[in-house]
């Protein structure tokens, strides 16, 4: 499928596909695993989950052009008691829900006032790379991102990528081995090592 044919797939259409593939891994984080270093070099488990909770949350806002609460410090959401992954999986509802009305994606949001679609692919990049850093980190399968979803997010790391770098959130790119998917290169385009373990 060509990146032509994703866009004709809204960005909560998109979402929803990927929180498919997220909430059994959310659901699946043992508190045993909390501690556990992840392919996203400066988060534990404990950590990232808190970041991709504080994404999912600011990113809702963002669909409905509001000001996006990012701030120097995240909430530690999963310190919050034991049902912290169903909070997640309720964000994660809310925000396919935010990104699916009428005129999400039309216009532009953010402090940077970048393209709305852009943005909701930033947060579509979020649950499905951070998801499978989590995956990874706790022993869980991810059977990677459907079609259509990769297909979206390789055009966004087109975009997006240098200005990534440049702010230390897309790591050098890693070489890609012979015969990788389409979501292992898109993983070793964010910095990621596919084979991490």
């Amino acid at each position: 499928m060509d990146t032509n044919e994703a866009k004709t797939y809204g960005i909560g259409e998109l979402l929803a596909m990927a929180r498919e593939r997220a909430v059994p891994v959310v659901r699946g984080i043992p508190d045993t695993a909390l501690g556990a270093p992840t392919p996203c070099a400066e988060y534990d488990v404990k950590a990232l989950a808190n970041h991709l909770f504080q994404v999912i949350v600011q990113f809702q806002r963002l669909a409905a052009k509001e000001a996006s609460q990012f701030g120097e410090s995240t909430p530690d959401r999963v310190a919050e008691g034991p049902d912290w992954r169903e909070r997640l999986v309720a964000e994660a509802d809310r925000l396919v829900a935010a990104w699916s009305e009428p005129g999400a994606e039309e216009g532009t949001t953010g402090a940077m006032e970048m393209p709305a679609r852009l943005v909701g692919s930033m947060a579509l990049l979020d649950l499905t790379v951070h998801v499978w850093d989590l995956a990874r980190a706790t022993g869980q399968d991810y059977p990677g991102a459907d079609e259509a979803v990769v297909a979206e997010l390789a055009g966004a790391v087109d975009e997006l990528a240098p200005t990534a770098r440049k702010m230390g959130v897309f790591g050098e790119p890693v070489p890609e081995a012979e015969g990788a998917s389409a979501f292992e290169r898109l993983l070793a385009r964010t910095g990621r090592d596919p084979r991490w373990e």
